[in-house]
């Protein structure tokens, strides 16, 4: 048993729920975000710009025909999987490998690929951990361990992980459409609670699929927290504060939350506001990369999504035109009444003493 933590330990080979559920799932996001993610955003730039080179075809593969966007997001599960093999920290030869299994994993676990890649990568990954540099023919052994159990399993296991994922999130979103009002708030909330906490509430979106109603909920709750967070803490971290969480991330106050978990209220009663007026009110849904239900307002990546869903749906015939009713929704949902209700709930948290002045400043 000593000697086999001795080895572990010197292959950097940590089996432990942060090594794979907090670094990898939150590399898998950035993967995302990167290809598929990107690649969305560059084909609507294109599209609503009418900007040539972005909606003509630069490459054909196998008589598919490929936008600069459409590269992006072809490589979703190659980046995925390198971006896992990083956050492992992976040595070249295994890193490099990585490519070929993200591409399996992702092409064999079909709509539900995000899920299977994340677990092939990481057996994968360590495997090839494991054999790198322990023989002579090290650039023929490596990438053939990685690349052999990453395809294998790919073969095995990714298309019941996808169809998996995707019974899961149908189910969500199942339960959504049945019951918008208590799934709004479920949705919201814990959707919202997973993008603050360091783990990746937009890889468990992509993952799962989520879109439609319940993608519109996820949208909600993740705003209301960065949004939240922003401007309940902006007398203690100003403008700088403002942006940072507002566009970047509300993880900045998970040191905080730990010292005072109380912080959290307000944004995460917002959230439990806020999804089920998007669901029952604005009827608002998320039905572009399903990666934008988990990011909120980071980089404005979540009321993006919801656009380019606007966009498909017009050009698929689900829906005839942008309204100004939709507009609204999205802003109020997005912005201000995150905004309104988080002020509202922080103001009473301290007028009781939950919260006093500096319990969010950022270092």
């Amino acid at each position: 048993m000593g000697q086999l933590k001795s080895f572990l330990k010197r292959k950097n080979i940590e089996i432990s729920l942060k090594r794979y559920g907090v670094d990898a799932l939150g590399a898998m996001a950035q993967g995302l975000f990167c290809s598929l993610l990107i690649g969305t955003i560059i084909n609507t730039i294109g599209t609503q710009f009418n900007v040539p080179f972005l909606t003509t075809s630069v490459a054909t593969v196998s008589d598919v025909e490929y936008t600069v966007g459409g590269i992006a997001t072809a490589m979703s599960g190659p980046a995925m999987a390198v971006a896992i093999g990083y956050a492992l920290k992976c040595p070249p030869l295994v890193l490099f490998s990585m490519i070929s299994v993200g591409f399996a994993s992702n092409a064999l676990g079909g709509a539900g690929g995000p899920l299977a890649v994340l677990f092939v990568s990481i057996i994968s990954a360590e495997f090839g951990k494991a054999v790198s540099k322990e023989t002579k023919v090290d650039i023929l052994v490596t990438p053939l361990v990685t690349i052999g159990i990453g395809t294998f399993l790919s073969w095995l296991i990714a298309p019941p992980l996808g169809r998996a994922a995707m019974t899961v999130g149908n189910i969500i979103m199942w339960a959504t459409e049945l019951m918008p009002f208590f799934m709004g708030i479920i949705v919201s909330v814990i959707v919202g609670i997973a993008l603050t906490l360091p783990i990746s509430s937009a890889a468990i979106c992509a993952a799962l699929g989520l879109t439609g109603l319940a993608g519109g909920a996820a949208v909600a709750g993740c705003c209301a927290q960065m949004v939240g967070f922003a401007v309940i803490s902006f007398r203690e971290n100003g403008w700088g504060g403002l942006v940072s969480q507002g566009i970047g991330t509300s993880m900045l106050q998970m040191g905080n939350i730990v010292k005072n978990p109380k912080i959290w209220i307000p944004p995460t009663l917002a959230s439990a506001i806020t999804g089920p007026v998007a669901t029952c009110v604005f009827n608002l849904q998320m039905n572009g990369a399903p990666v934008s239900s988990g990011m909120g307002t980071c980089g404005l990546v979540g009321p993006i999504g919801v656009y380019t869903g606007w966009i498909s749906d017009i050009a698929e015939g689900s829906k005839t035109a942008i309204t100004s009713f939709d507009w609204i929704g999205l802003v109020l949902i997005a912005f201000i009444l995150p905004a309104l209700f988080s002020l509202i709930f922080d103001k009473i948290c301290r007028s009781i003493g939950w919260i006093k002045s500096g319990d969010m400043k950022l270092s």
